[in-house]
């Protein structure tokens, strides 16, 4: 987003197994929202994450909003890894396809109990796609058509769009998961980044 938006980006370094688990990667992200307020207006911020990520963005939104924190202007949810309950076609159609994540058994199935603790993985605040979405920021998802989650992020487009958030969906031909991070010399990189930033522009304000 520095690179190809142009934007000041804030990086947020949060916690993560084995040294703590949920919800400390959640109360990390949201102390820094909370202290990003502090200098600047919520309307001219707006918050990106891929994968894992963009569930913890979208966490957070939940949590600042049931505690009255103002939401940024945008979001930017990157091929979320939005339901960990193991719904949604291409866990079973991109199998063995995404050269990246390659299967929910090898990688994500383990990944997100271990992260989870115990928790039962359908709280929305650890898959937000079972949660209330509606006044959430306007948010732009990306994924590929190879992406070992792109029913996740079809899913939430659909159900941001049925909540009445303006939410828009990009899918990138022969891309697997996330890989606009792995390559930024990659014409798809620029152009995600690209059509991020541009939407950002659209919805923050000066």
């Amino acid at each position: 987003m520095a690179a190809f938006g142009h934007y000041r980006v804030i990086a947020i370094d949060y916690r993560m197994p084995p040294a703590a688990y949920f919800p400390a990667a959640l109360d990390d992200v949201v102390a820094v929202w909370k202290d990003a307020l502090k200098n600047h207006k919520p309307s001219q911020m707006a918050m990106f994450g891929t994968s894992a990520g963009a569930a913890l963005a979208l966490a957070a939104m939940f949590r600042a909003r049931d505690q009255g924190i103002p939401l940024p202007g945008a979001l930017g949810l990157g091929a979320p890894m939005a339901d960990l309950t193991g719904v949604g076609d291409s866990f079973a159609t991109n199998a063995m396809i995404d050269n990246v994540l390659v299967s929910r058994d090898g990688f994500c199935e383990p990944a997100a109990r271990f992260y989870a603790n115990g928790h039962d993985v359908a709280d929305p605040l650890l898959s937000p796609i079972y949660g209330n979405l509606a006044g959430l920021p306007p948010a732009i998802l990306t994924s590929g058509t190879r992406d070992l989650l792109l029913s996740s992020t079809v899913r939430l487009h659909r159900k941001l769009r049925q909540s009445g958030v303006d939410a828009q969906l990009q899918v990138f031909e022969a891309m697997s998961h996330a890989q606009y991070l792995r390559d930024d010399a990659m014409p798809e990189t620029r152009e995600v980044f690209e059509e991020i930033a541009s939407f950002f522009d659209r919805h923050l304000s000066k």
